[in-house]
């Protein structure tokens, strides 16, 4: 049996579950992906052999298309794996994200006597005990939870956030489900590797249990709300921790409207541009200074205030920047700045994690070489024209065929800077958005010569060089007894060893095949001449019975070895 983990063996629902998922998979066009992976028991033997063994094309959507659709129709764990996925264009590549970044992820509400059996549950008091009012009809409704407006017994206006009956259930099997088919695709699709299965489903289950746990959202949100206790134009609702658990939260709630809905901004006479300054700067006070950023900025999640204010919701996904990070983007921008174009790709290739196998210097000279035509018409444009977005498309593009392996905190950083100036230039054409972050640069690189900061890395440096030299001796010497001992191992990896085995594996399964298939032939002349059993016009009916067999399993392994295109 294929699968190693016993949460397919463990229930009847986690069957069904994966029945369901390949049956979704072939009607959509991949079949073949379940062949690979070994997943034939969980289609149905008619469909099996209808298809005998190939799956047809489908015309029409491109295969980003249609894994779009299956996700879609596999309901909210794989919706949450895909917008998860349109976050790396490193490694599904850019077409596959920006089909991913179609999927919106709105479901039906739940009724909302559930929602209230779920208040009254987490908090151990009657529903009338800490809201006087809550509207029947959710505001919202998403994959995980769904939001309702509610007043609390003193009057203050909130907005009550509750997590899906059942929901950390479903999303736990699937989880299980989808570790499982990582694994079996590392296993039998040696090419997926690249693209690391196994690595997205972990990242994909730590991002969603942090998401299931509200009580992250709101240790989130009240992080925020003091980095910008100090800034006046920026609202972070207040929690209110009594009425907060891991199912549900309850925050204040902030009246405004979509910062997208420019036709209803300008009804209400606000201010565009200064709007766009202050939600771009306080995305910069969060990735270059605090370090510590929203990384859901679409539009749904900021609002502009009728008193000219810019308000924030949804903290459940964050993402945080290292200071070194934040060094080399400060430099990144003063060098667009500057039109320091040599500087800015040096500044992009240290925000990537170079493969060790790469010869750097060549790495950089083609690196550079491609992007050449890119930045050389940027050198007569003025900053206002420079098209940031544009940029860092074309960088991820080439990170992505270089095969950089970007961290994903940075790649939700691209992504939020991408919305911003998008944001930003609707609200004021003239936006400029790269000098906009001239000054927080500035201040992180005058912070990095400030004498304390230089003495500080001096003292590390020193530091980590005694520790060096204090163990080194200590090393030599274990290296030594290991030799004496003739205890040294040397770690070889095949290249392509797995599919030489597969292919071994297939060519020894057509031999025996061919041995049946040859056995039955000869036992059906041997039957005929020797007239066994009961006969018809002269003819064994056993020894017709096994040529039939015989020729019909001829035929399919005849028609297996022309289709795999190898005679």
């Amino acid at each position: 049996m294929p699968f190693g983990f016993p949460g397919f063996r463990r229930t009847y629902r986690n069957v069904n579950r994966v029945r369901h998922i390949t049956n979704v998979l072939i009607k959509y066009g991949f079949g073949k992906i379940i062949d690979q992976l070994h997943l034939n028991r969980f289609v149905p033997f008619r469909k099996r052999l209808k298809t005998f063994g190939q799956w047809p094309p489908l015309k029409g959507p491109t295969s980003a298309e249609r894994l779009r659709m299956a996700f879609a129709e596999l309901g909210p764990t794989f919706i949450k794996l895909a917008q998860l996925l349109s976050t790396r264009p490193d490694l599904i590549t850019r077409q596959f994200a920006d089909e991913f970044k179609k999927l919106q992820d709105r479901v039906p509400p739940f009724p909302t006597e559930q929602a209230v059996a779920i208040i009254e549950e987490e908090t151990g008091l009657p529903i009338d005990q800490v809201f006087s009012h809550l509207e029947r009809t959710p505001v919202a409704a998403a994959s995980i939870a769904q939001v309702h407006h509610g007043r609390l017994l003193d009057g203050t206006e909130v907005v009550v956030k509750v997590q899906r009956p059942d929901i950390r259930e479903q999303i736990e099997t699937d989880i299980s489900i989808l570790s499982s088919l990582a694994n079996l695709m590392e296993r039998y699709v040696p090419e997926s590797v690249f693209y690391n299965p196994v690595g997205i489903v972990e990242e994909f289950q730590r991002t969603v249990k942090k998401e299931l746990d509200f009580t992250e959202e709101a240790r989130n949100c009240m992080r925020f709300w003091k980095n910008f206790e100090d800034e006046p134009d920026v609202v972070i609702p207040r929690v209110f921790a009594k009425y907060t658990t891991e199912k549900m939260i309850v925050m204040g709630r902030i009246e405004g409207v979509r910062i997208d809905n420019i036709e209803e901004i300008t009804r209400l006479g606000l201010d565009r541009p200064r709007l766009a300054k202050i939600g771009v700067d306080a995305y910069f006070k969060q990735v270059l200074m605090d370090g510590f950023f929203h990384a859901d900025p679409h539009a749904g999640n900021i609002f502009a205030m009728t008193d000219g204010r810019i308000g924030f919701m949804d903290f459940g996904i964050v993402g945080r920047v290292s200071p070194d990070v934040r060094e080399t983007m400060a430099n990144t921008f003063l060098a667009l700045i500057h039109k320091d174009f040599d500087k800015l790709i040096d500044q992009y290739i240290e925000l990537g994690l170079i493969p060790e196998h790469i010869d750097m210097d060549v790495f950089r000279k083609e690196f550079k070489a491609d992007l050449a035509d890119f930045l050389e018409p940027l050198y007569g444009l003025t900053l206002k024209e420079l098209n940031f977005a544009e940029y860092m498309d074309t960088v991820t593009k080439l990170a992505v065929r270089y095969k950089l392996k970007i961290p994903s905190d940075l790649l939700l950083v691209n992504k939020a800077m991408l919305i911003l100036e998008n944001l930003g230039r609707e609200l004021d054409p003239n936006f400029d958005f790269i000098a906009a972050a001239e000054p927080y640069a500035s201040k992180i690189i005058r912070e990095r010569i400030r004498p304390a900061r230089l003495y500080e890395r001096t003292r590390k440096n020193v530091m980590e060089i005694s520790d060096m030299i204090a163990l080194f001796p200590k090393q030599v010497r274990q290296v030594i007894r290991k030799i004496l001992r003739d205890d040294i191992h040397i770690k070889m990896t095949h290249v392509n060893l797995d599919k030489f085995i597969r292919d071994m594996d297939r060519s020894s399964n057509r031999i025996s095949f061919s041995l049946i298939i040859s056995a039955m032939l000869l036992s059906s002349a041997i039957m005929h001449a020797t007239g066994v059993g009961p006969t018809i016009y002269g003819f064994s009916i056993l020894g017709l019975t096994a040529f039939g067999f015989a020729f019909l399993l001829g035929i399919w392994l005849i028609i297996s070895i022309i289709r795999s295109g190898r005679l």
